[in-house]
């Protein structure tokens, strides 16, 4: 690996790193709205008891949204190795194919050629 392939490895490391710091603000404040709307509707409760449930409330969302990111990245990682594994097969076929025609069309070639049966 060269200077600026590690340069360029290392920039897409930390932009995957501030992406995943900003995806995850942007769930938990989606978790703190869901919670607030949720605990809106809960008239009972004294004011610690709603922020008490506001937090539970957000907190599983976050959780819940990091087994769903967990999955998904699972299940990515499984359709890229059968994806390869395609594309690996794909290129064996076409090579031999290849191969045979090449073969084929020097044995025509050498059958044409004058003088040579």
């Amino acid at each position: 690996m060269t200077g600026g392939d590690a340069r360029a490895a290392d920039a897409r490391r930390l932009i995957g790193g501030i992406e995943g710091h900003l995806l995850v603000a942007a769930t938990r404040e989606e978790g703190r709205r869901a919670a607030a709307r949720f605990a809106t509707g809960l008239d009972g409760l004294a004011p610690h008891q709603r922020r008490e449930v506001e937090e539970r409330y957000a907190s599983e969302y976050l959780a819940l949204t990091r087994d769903s990111w967990r999955r998904t990245a699972e299940r990515a990682g499984r359709l890229r190795e059968e994806y390869e594994e395609r594309y690996r097969a794909l290129r064996r076929r076409l090579l031999a194919g290849c191969l045979l025609g090449w073969c084929v069309a020097l044995g025509c070639l050498g059958a044409l050629l004058p003088g040579r049966a």
